[in-house]
């Protein structure tokens, strides 16, 4: 009954920010965990991190290359992947290197493509193939969705995330059932059956004890 009620008042509480910030709020040190946050195997500074590289990797490259270039920033788990058009080789470095002089960033994947920029018509396809990945994960048995990334560029589809061997092939297969897809690059980070057990439960220890807190605090102030 008491967990019920925690989990009750948190989902009202997460409503409620929601609709205020357009995402998913974290209160550090707090009972309230937003679902998103809860459910992705990043810890969650890595997400508040992604978060923060994401913004700042764009802000960069508005700044120093200009609107010549078509480029997608997606960071997960501190590794930064960059998907795109740009106008030479030289930009093509240039902003691989924007990318890691970010704070916190681990890493750069750069598959960025010296091409003319793509048109709507292209970037509009991408998006359709990206919603239908997701949705072909999630359609997926056993497959941890909140932890996997999906990103579509000329219709060649980029899959990151933190996964065991097993989910890692499972994701690959249901990407590749999505009509249109020509492509897909596997970027995740491997984890064992074991790692991926411990951290369940250590993740379960703690939404024990925070809920525990929260019962013996008595809940928000009426």
């Amino acid at each position: 009954m008491y967990l019920k009620r925690f989990v009750a008042i948190a989902w009202m509480g997460v409503a409620g920010l929601s609709g205020l910030t357009g995402c998913a709020p974290l209160i550090v040190g707090g009972a309230v965990v937003a679902t998103s946050v809860a459910l992705d195997r990043r810890t969650a500074g890595a997400q508040v991190d992604d978060q923060a590289i994401q913004l700042k990797v764009r802000t960069a490259f508005n700044e120093q290359l200009g609107d010549q270039a078509h480029i997608n920033v997606n960071s997960y788990n501190r590794r930064v992947l960059l998907t795109g058009e740009v106008p030479d080789e030289a930009q093509r470095q240039r902003a691989a290197q924007l990318a890691k002089e970010v704070e916190n960033v681990r890493g750069v994947y750069n598959e960025l493509q010296v091409m003319p920029a793509s048109g709507y018509s292209q970037r509009s396809r991408d998006t359709w193939i990206t919603g239908k990945v997701r949705s072909q994960i999630l359609a997926t048995e056993n497959l941890p969705s909140k932890s996997l990334q999906v990103t579509t560029e000329q219709e060649v589809v980029y899959l990151q995330g933190l996964v065991t061997p097993r989910e890692a092939e499972a994701a690959t297969q249901a990407a590749r059932t999505v009509s249109g897809v020509r492509k897909v690059v596997r970027m995740f980070e491997l984890i064992s059956e074991q790692e991926l057990q411990k951290t369940l439960a250590e993740r379960e220890a703690r939404a024990a004890q925070s809920a525990s807190a929260f019962q013996e605090s008595g809940g928000p102030n009426q």
